[in-house]
């Protein structure tokens, strides 16, 4: 079979016409030094800020300082077996984790990657875990309560959905319990809880887990874990990918609550990170941007505008402090970025006031607007009633002839503090939290001995779930007080029925 020269010639022409020219270039650089989570890189001319890189091992690191002569890289997982000369590429994209309903329910590591045994997850979505928080228009006003079950709380340092609201104090004082009682408070509330835990042990949050499990709260909830035997790098990072997944909900139109598990421990470790790479220390040897590492963190948390879709996310920081001392560096600088704090004293903590919330200095700054107006009115004169307590307590130690009017506002005292008690895991609905209240504050448990408050509370909840369930239902789903003299009547039925324990 013979082939003419002319088929030969449009062959070729074919050929050519459909020959694809694109070439494959990756910019590849050598590794000049490895160590403690870091490693230098030469060659990577055109990385760009915080690019995802990935070594020969396969692990990934994300570009972080961009200098004249190489590119500082903290290395995320594994560097073992990195060494000096191996190559390392540019991936061209930045830091993502995934995102979506795949995750609720699971325990995962910064990376999104699962460590919970339960095999893996199946998303196709993910999120940059650096974004750029709402604007001023793409937000509106806190307006709406996040309900935390707990009495204290509630009444004096309410949340709104889409606040920030730091809790602060030394170690050992509750921290972590007020925010596991937070999450379990959200179930049937409509609302998807992210625990994220830096530097945790794992035992601790293995127990927080087998808690959320065991109370149903893992049916909504995403906890991000890195343990303190992870590099700094991972501990740096996951408060940033609980964010990204969180923004998922928030921007689908859902209501996010957010826990940060301590953001102490995140700033030590990226100043670990900055010391390593070299930047200059500043205060306490922390970097000059370490503000910056907090505050494009928490501005991420909003309640956004109606246009785009309304959804918010609360955040609930951590921050230890030493001793009480809120006046240090990082504590500071948290409070000037949140909305608000809740300040847990030790003293408080060890005197058996749990949880240990110390009214003067904790404050919300968005105040009645994220409360329900029944809260509102049974809750105005709290603050002022436990600072006035706080203030005679000291004084009435020291002499014991007290006239009328005072041994009345230290008696009224004693049981606001045995009413803010709560046990531990014991979240309470709003509607029997405005009951307690309001009993306490028109007097009617002024009678009642103050080692047997809290098995009144308990027992005339019991009351009014069998025999007025009418009134709490009222409160519950129009947020108002009923009828009062119906309320009155029905306390004032109880109190005649309750009896004191003989001691």
């Amino acid at each position: 079979m013979s082939i003419k020269a002319e088929e030969i010639s449009s062959l070729i022409k074919q050929q050519l016409e459909h020959y694809d020219n694109k070439i494959d270039i990756n910019e590849v650089g050598v590794v000049t030094y490895v160590g403690d989570g870091i490693a230098r890189a030469h060659g990577l001319n055109d990385v760009l800020s915080n690019e995802l890189l990935e070594f020969d091992n396969g692990s990934y690191g994300i570009a972080q300082n961009l200098e004249s002569n190489d590119v500082g890289i903290i290395i995320l997982g594994n560097f073992d077996d990195i060494r000096e000369g191996d190559r390392v590429k540019r991936t061209g994209r930045i830091m993502e984790v995934p995102v979506g309903d795949a995750l609720i329910g699971r325990v995962v590591n910064p990376l999104g990657q699962p460590v919970d045994g339960l095999g893996e997850i199946k998303t196709d979505k993910s999120r940059p875990i650096e974004a750029k928080a709402p604007g001023v228009m793409d937000r509106q006003s806190v307006n709406q309560p996040l309900q935390t079950g707990i009495k204290a709380i509630d009444a004096l340092v309410p949340i709104g959905r889409g606040q920030r609201e730091l809790i602060i104090g030394d170690r050992k004082t509750g921290k972590t319990s007020l925010a596991i009682d937070t999450i379990l408070n959200q179930k049937g509330q409509d609302v998807i809880c992210i625990y994220v835990s830096v530097g945790q042990k794992e035992s601790t949050v293995r127990t927080q887990v087998e808690t959320l499990k065991r109370f149903g709260a893992m049916d909504y909830t995403i906890v991000v874990e890195a343990g303190p035997s992870e590099p700094a790098p991972m501990l740096y990072i996951a408060p940033y990918a609980g964010t990204a997944m969180g923004e998922e909900f928030m921007y689908n139109g859902k209501d996010v609550l957010i826990v940060f598990d301590d953001l102490s421990k995140q700033a030590v470790a990226y100043r670990e990170l900055s010391l390593l790479l070299r930047r200059p220390p500043g205060r306490e040897a922390y970097p000059g941007d370490v503000f910056y590492l907090h505050s494009r963190l928490l501005e991420r948390s909003a309640k956004l505008s109606d246009k785009l879709g309304g959804g918010s996310m609360t955040a609930l920081p951590f921050i230890q402090t030493e001793a009480g001392d809120i006046s240090a560096y990082i504590p500071t600088n948290v409070i000037s970025i949140t909305d608000g704090q809740i300040f847990l004293q030790s003293d408080l903590f060890f005197a058996g006031t749990r949880p240990a919330i110390d009214a003067g200095n904790s404050v919300s700054r968005v105040g009645g607007n994220a409360q329900i107006k029944a809260m509102k009115k049974v809750a105005g004169t709290l603050r002022t009633d436990l600072a006035a307590y706080r203030e005679l307590e000291s004084f009435a130690q020291f002499g014991s002839d007290l006239d009328q009017a005072t041994q009345a506002k230290l008696n009224r005292g004693r049981r606001t503090v045995e009413v803010l008690k709560q046990p531990l895991h014991d979240p309470i609905p709003v509607e029997k939290q405005v009951l307690i209240l309001y009993a306490l504050t028109h007097g009617y448990l002024d009678s009642i001995p103050v080692e047997d408050i809290a098995r009144y509370e308990q027992e005339i909840y019991d009351n009014f779930d069998s025999s007025h369930a009418d009134l709490l239902k009222h409160i519950r789903e129009t947020g108002e007080l009923p009828d009062e003299k119906k309320l009155q009547a029905a306390i004032e039925e109880f109190n005649d029925s309750f009896s004191p324990s003989k001691n």
